[in-house]
């Protein structure tokens, strides 16, 4: 039996329509001071949040646990068009943003080899747009992991406070 290639194999991806302008709903995604209100599922806290938005720089977050326990998210950044795309790693991480075994975690990892995950802000008209999170991660173990609704739970978070956003413009 051949193994699947990168090309076979259906990626995690993640849709959602935001009724805002594609600059509020980027400057949600890029500016730490409101990545740390939607980093993380429903009940999950983000009390660390650092980012250096260039291609090369690289950002680090801490997600918290309903019950406190922490765990670290590294990355950096590969690609960057302003407005339209961010193309980045992702990996697990210690508190100094080292690269760490999704084990230490308790977590069975399984990204599609050197692949990254990629951001797509679509401007739809009527100050809507659609933003496509594409992850390195198998859309079925994504879905029995729980990634999935992971990123569906964040993509919430993120809708409130780009939402909040839109009513202080």
């Amino acid at each position: 039996m051949a193994e699947n290639t990168v090309s076979e194999i259906e990626r995690m991806v993640v849709t959602r329509i935001f009724d805002a302008p594609r600059e509020l709903v980027w400057k949600a995604w890029t500016d730490p001071k409101y990545a740390m209100q939607w980093w993380g599922p429903k009940g999950f806290t983000a009390p660390v949040c650092k980012i250096d938005f260039r291609v090369g720089g690289k950002f680090l977050f801490c997600m918290r646990t309903p019950d406190g326990q922490e765990g670290w998210t590294g990355g950096e950044y590969r690609e960057i068009v302003l407005h339209e795309k961010i193309v980045s790693t992702m990996y697990f991480a210690d508190s100094n943003g080292n690269r760490v075994d999704p084990a230490q975690y308790g977590i069975e990892h399984e990204a599609i080899d050197d692949s990254a995950d990629v951001i797509l802000f679509e401007d739809i008209g009527n100050d809507q747009t659609k933003l496509t999170f594409i992850g390195s991660e198998p859309m079925e173990s994504a879905k029995n992991s729980g990634q999935a609704e992971g990123w569906n739970e964040q993509l919430d978070k993120l809708a409130a406070v780009v939402e909040g956003l839109v009513q202080a413009k």
